[in-house]
């Protein structure tokens, strides 16, 4: 399914506003924030960055591997 938005002025800078029934679907409200993400199609705007969370992967994947580095230096 697509939606479309139109871009508007929102004070001095530029905005979209998402339909109300998008936002239920999707659970989002007032606050949340999105993530820009270019892709070969244009762009899409996700709830959590994908980036930060391949990030968070490796991270999770070091603090395993050398876990008993890390239990020492907490001492």
């Amino acid at each position: 399914m697509t939606d479309a938005v139109k871009i508007r002025a929102i004070g001095n800078s530029l905005g979209v506003t998402l339909p109300r029934d998008v936002l239920l679907r999707h659970r989002m409200a007032e606050g949340d924030i999105l993530h820009v993400v270019d892709t070969a199609d244009g762009i899409r705007l996700v709830r959590h960055n994908p980036e930060f969370a391949r990030q968070m992967e490796v991270a999770r994947e070091v603090m395993h591997r050398r876990r008993d580095v890390l239990r020492e230096l907490a001492k």
